[in-house]
């Protein structure tokens, strides 16, 4: 009895955060899909008049009711040059298509996602973006679960933009908390976390624990994340995300 109200406390506190942002409207349920807004908000430099090359990672809440608990990431590239952006990312609807989850397109790096305002996680400029877009596009074109697509616990969007930061540790990729699907490594038990400054050792997605200079201590429950932020000064909640003396919360 004991370990049953155990748990059932544990479940309630992973996911009081989530039902705060359903029940206070901070997160849509219902969608207007005459209404999705993907129109760019402004946080990538103009191509046409930006020279050198830049990388930017962003994630939105995805859509309708599953915004509470996680988000949709996605890598922006622009070679030197370059007049438009390349978007990496993964779609689940692909693999129900039977195409491959990777998408590779041109649209607005900084587009918003269904509605959902992105928040930009992490940038690279100059001759260090130069340096980093062909090992994304290599990272990318190696995914190992191109043909798989699971919302929970994994592989998902937020899995690929782990793999991704593991193979590009100079982009040093903190992904957040509402990041659901971070932690899934397969078959794996241990990996360098996303960020490349410390390690994690991860139960199929569902349990697991994350040490790191970057994103600091994490426990995974569910695939909920909770954690601590020493160098920032910040918690990790789940649905709620990152909750700091610098900032009052991220994606």
């Amino acid at each position: 009895m004991k370990v049953l109200l155990a748990f059932l406390l544990t479940l309630v506190l992973l996911l009081a955060g989530p039902a705060f942002l359903i029940a206070s409207g901070a997160v849509p349920t219902a969608v207007d899909w005459s209404r999705i807004d993907r129109s760019p908000v402004g946080l990538a430099p103009d191509a046409a008049t930006t020279p050198e090359a830049v990388v930017q990672v962003y994630a939105a809440r995805v859509l309708s009711w599953r915004g509470a608990f996680g988000v949709h990431p996605w890598f922006a590239v622009k070679p030197a040059g370059a007049r438009g952006y390349t978007v990496y990312e993964v779609i689940g609807w692909r693999a129900y298509r039977g195409l491959p989850v990777v998408a590779v397109s041109n649209r607005d790096p900084d587009g918003r996602w269904f509605g959902a305002q992105p928040t930009l996680l992490t940038e690279l400029r100059g001759p260090a973006a130069e340096a980093a877009i062909p090992k994304i596009a290599a990272a990318a074109a190696s995914y190992p679960f191109a043909g798989e697509y699971r919302v929970w616990p994994g592989p998902n969007s937020n899995t690929f933009a782990a793999w991704i930061g593991r193979a590009v540790p100079d982009l040093r990729l903190d992904l957040p908390s509402t990041a659901l699907g971070k932690d899934y490594l397969g078959r794996s038990l241990l990996a360098r976390a996303p960020s490349g400054t410390g390690w994690q050792i991860s139960l199929f997605g569902v349990a697991g624990l994350l040490l790191a200079l970057e994103e600091g201590l994490e426990i995974n429950l569910l695939g909920l994340t909770i954690g601590i932020d020493p160098l920032d000064l910040a918690v990790k909640l789940p649905g709620l995300g990152r909750i700091g003396w610098f900032d009052s919360g991220s994606a």
